[in-house]
């Protein structure tokens, strides 16, 4: 809401890379298990593999002869001798079934007795062990190429081994089954006590690094608050800045108008601050302006909103209850009182008095609008200096009056005043708008009434901006995105200032509504297309034209011709394509077309004639 605190985001770039983090650490601990696994599997393998081709080969140098792996065969005794041999190595180690095989896969003797002559069909290891190279690996027993019979385990660890004779030939094949359950429980057990260990690691260092992340988290976030604290707020008195006051206002009001209540504002004026200034310097201005803000500060209760309004003028808000009507002026009476104990002594003067006028008003009764009631309160102000000064007075005037000889486009004049006084460059690019709308509003051919509307609208699309703080305003580089959200309420609280205006319809929609695009990608509501009133769709594109040619704080102005072709890629995303086409018809073809830096200075109205 326009006035409070804008919302900080939460900082999420520690905290995304914090999860990056835990990521990275789950997938390196899982990666890390399954190579290790991996690893692990494979000497254990190997380890297996080579104790099993040993024993292999001590059977065959115990007695396997060619004569056993030759058809017919061996006899019977001598395949009872075999098995019986084979039987040996199946009480140790954890093997299951041991066979010796032809190379055509015919069984000649296994650690189970009854399968010699027998011929399982052959698999691909088998074939591969048959052409000289031995394989290894863990199988489900059902597909694991041994003979009939149960192996008597769900997994086994298939090992299949050529027998080479002196010259390279293949002359059998033994193929060992092994209980795989005990290698498989081991490789969990590994894998399981790498993971413990990377987990419990990384636990330690994300909770060092939470720690950390928490503690810089904590560091930036109140680095934003003071940048945004900082941007609110008048470096030499520390109160809050003049656009800070005029949003907070606003709101106040807003939440009264809700609520039926009432605001109280009081405008405090140093007397004689020009003179002191003048005659003394500045420095003797800073203190004046110190001891009055630590007077108020300490007078002022909670509920009062302070801040400097002026070079010289403190701006109080109090709000919102029936029973505080005369609150503000029995607290700067206080002031007043306390400021009397302070004085000034320079080397050539006697000690000089410090001392203050005040304005007071209150919302709805002097005022049933920010500019109104502000205009109220300033010429209640006057009045008080203009009558020797050292006053305080209370405004005396009814629901909706604006101050004596005041009108309501007298305020709203002086208020783009106010903006030339806080940032030149909105005031020439406001006024540069109204001549650019004014002229594609003639090429459209609307009537007077509509075009004086449009001039007008032209000249105040930016009064908001004088709640923008100054910082930001004026930035000379690329805004960030705290600021920019700052920047857009502008709009809002420039339809805030306008809309109690009479017959301001229209000017309050393109007040409003000048940033929204064609394509419902603007601010603040989101608008596209027709949905965006004609009157802002018209001055969004003097507004876009303008922008472009002007030289700001954080770039230069573009040309004419290049700020033309700009305007026409615009179109139909962020600008009205019909008026864009009017408008560039316009500058491209008429003799009255107006130019970047050629207008006079617009007005809202013509000042009277003073008696």
């Amino acid at each position: 809401m326009l006035g409070s605190r804008p919302r900080l985001r939460r900082p999420i770039l520690l905290g995304l890379v914090y999860g990056a983090f835990l990521t990275l650490v789950g997938i390196t601990a899982g990666a890390q298990g399954s190579m290790v696994s991996s690893h692990f599997m494979a000497v254990s393998l190997q380890s297996i593999v080579g104790s099993d081709a040993a024993t292999v080969r001590g059977l065959v140098d115990g007695g396997l002869t060619t004569r056993d792996l030759s058809p017919p065969g061996p006899s019977q005794a001598r395949v009872e001798a075999l098995e019986q041999r084979l039987g040996t190595l199946v009480v140790r180690d954890g093997i299951l079934r041991a066979e010796i095989r032809r190379v055509d896969g015919t069984i000649v003797a296994a650690s189970a007795p009854g399968l010699s002559g027998e011929r399982p069909a052959l698999g691909p290891e088998f074939a591969s062990a048959a052409g000289g190279s031995a394989d290894a690996a863990i199988v489900d027993a059902a597909i694991s190429g041994a003979g009939p019979g149960d192996l008597g385990s769900p997994s086994v660890l298939r090992e299949v081994l050529p027998v080479m004779a002196p010259d390279g030939t293949v002359l059998a094949v033994v193929g060992i089954w092994r209980d795989a359950v005990p290698i498989l429980t081991r490789l969990d057990d590994v894998r399981r006590d790498i993971v413990t260990v990377t987990m419990t690691a990384a636990a330690a260092a994300a909770i060092l690094l939470f720690l950390v992340f928490r503690s810089a988290q904590g560091r930036i976030s109140r680095q934003a608050a003071e940048l945004v604290e900082s941007a609110s707020r008048d470096p030499l008195t520390g109160l809050r800045n003049h656009g800070t006051l005029v949003g907070l206002l606003a709101e106040r009001i807003e939440e009264a108008r809700v609520a039926g209540s009432t605001v109280h504002v009081a405008i405090v004026d140093i007397d004689n601050f020009r003179l002191l200034n003048d005659h003394h310097g500045h420095d003797a201005g800073d203190f004046a302006l110190h001891v009055v803000t630590e007077v108020l500060r300490q007078e002022a209760p909670s509920g009062v909103v302070l801040g400097r309004y002026g070079p010289d003028e403190f701006l109080l808000i109090l709000s919102p209850s029936a029973e505080d009507d005369d609150a503000l002026e029995s607290l700067i009476e206080r002031v007043r009182a306390s400021l009397v104990e302070w004085g000034m002594q320079f080397a050539d003067t006697e000690q000089l008095p410090l001392t203050i006028s005040a304005g007071i008003g209150a919302y709805p009764l002097d005022g049933a609008s920010v500019t109104v009631l502000l205009a109220t309160v300033a010429a209640t102000l006057q009045l008080a200096k203009s009558s020797g000064g050292d006053t305080v007075r209370v405004a005396q005037r009814q629901p909706d009056a604006p101050a004596a000889g005041i009108s309501s486009f007298d305020v709203l004049q002086a208020l783009v005043f106010s903006v030339d006084t806080k940032d030149r460059y909105t005031k020439r690019h406001s006024e540069d708008v109204a001549r650019y709308a004014v002229f594609l509003a003639r090429r459209l051919g609307l009537d007077d009434e509509m075009c004086a509307s449009i001039r007008t609208a032209g000249l105040l699309h930016d009064v908001g901006k004088i709640g923008v703080p100054d910082v930001i305003l004026r930035k000379p580089g690329r805004l960030t995105a705290e600021e920019y959200e700052i920047v857009k309420n502008h709009v809002a609280l420039g339809d805030m200032i306008v809309r109690d205006l009479p017959d301001a319809d229209q000017i309050r929609a393109a007040v409003r509504n000048h940033h929204e695009q064609w394509d419902g990608s603007g601010y603040l509501d989101r608008l596209a297309g027709e949905e965006i009133p004609f009157i802002a769709r018209l001055l969004a594109v003097g507004d876009a034209f303008s922008a472009m040619t002007t030289t700001r704080p954080y770039r230069k102005g573009v040309g004419v011709r290049e700020a033309l072709r700009r305007l026409e890629d615009a179109s139909g995303t962020q600008l009205d394509e019909r008026l864009v086409a009017v408008f560039i018809d316009g500058i491209e073809n008429a003799t009255d077309a107006p130019m970047p830096g050629d207008g006079r200075p617009l007005t809202l109205w013509t000042p009277r004639a003073v008696a």
